[in-house]
């Protein structure tokens, strides 16, 4: 049997302890421009993989396509083959007015109205991100001088459904949506929810933040798209900061 993981195509040794984790395979590939020598080592369906170095510290970045479901899969077989910190690094739609486009997202925790973490455990049980990649997240959101907000995100499987007349249960959502907005949750997205819930079953550090690109408070999901480097440059100065501790 082959030592590769079948869905990511990777071995142990592949990858370094920390990985950053976008959905998209193109993100992939502009967050290893960062790095020092990155080498492509897998492309396989929607999971792809550079390996670099960022000021000698070993770094990798994977992408894991959209929702839970194959965000789950690629944690999973990056955990298999040695990886135990990772940073999702994606985009949001605001829930909050002050939760401006272009501003971080850091997730303190996330709401799990999504299918995949209820075949993992009940939900009474709570998707919270490690406490070591959230402060050292803040801490580098604050070094960069970077506009950035805690909270808690929503994440959901069906991106349209926060579009009034692409549901059928229209009056069940509006009220939802209206009870997240007064919870004061900030962000709505599709992967935090898998990846805090098996980052703490499977005993690794997980955290995420997300460039906001739509205010969803507004009914505007998707406001223009955002060049990611801030959210990158915040997530690498978190490795190196729990690195040196």
């Amino acid at each position: 049997m082959s030592e590769k993981q079948y869905h990511i195509d990777l071995a142990p040794g592949d990858v370094g302890r920390y990985v950053i984790l976008p959905g998209d395979p193109g993100r992939a590939e502009k967050i290893s421009h960062y790095f020092d020598n990155p080498r492509e080592l897998a492309f396989k369906r929607e999971f792809r993989t550079f390996t670099g170095t960022v000021d000698g510290l070993k770094v990798s970045v994977t992408s894991t396509g959209i929702g839970c479901p194959s965000a789950a899969i690629a944690l999973e077989e990056l955990i298999h083959i040695g990886a135990d910190t990772f940073i999702r690094v994606g985009t949001a739609g605001s829930l909050q007015e002050e939760v401006e486009v272009g501003h971080l997202a850091i997730a303190t925790g996330a709401i799990r109205e999504e299918g995949t973490t209820r075949q993992y455990i009940p939900l009474s049980y709570p998707a919270v991100s490690d406490p070591e990649v959230l402060f050292a997240l803040r801490q580098a959101a604050e070094e960069l001088g970077y506009p950035h907000h805690l909270g808690i995100t929503h994440c959901k499987d069906a991106f349209y459904s926060e579009e009034a007349g692409y549901s059928a249960q229209v009056e069940y959502n509006e009220t939802l949506w209206k009870t997240w907005l007064r919870a004061n949750v900030i962000s709505t997205s599709m992967e935090e929810a898998a990846i805090f819930v098996i980052g703490t079953l499977r005993k690794v550090r997980v955290g995420a933040l997300a460039t906001i690109i739509g205010q969803t408070w507004a009914g505007h999901p998707i406001v223009k798209s955002i060049d990611p480097e801030n959210a990158i440059r915040t997530a690498l100065r978190a490795f190196a900061i729990m690195d040196k501790k």
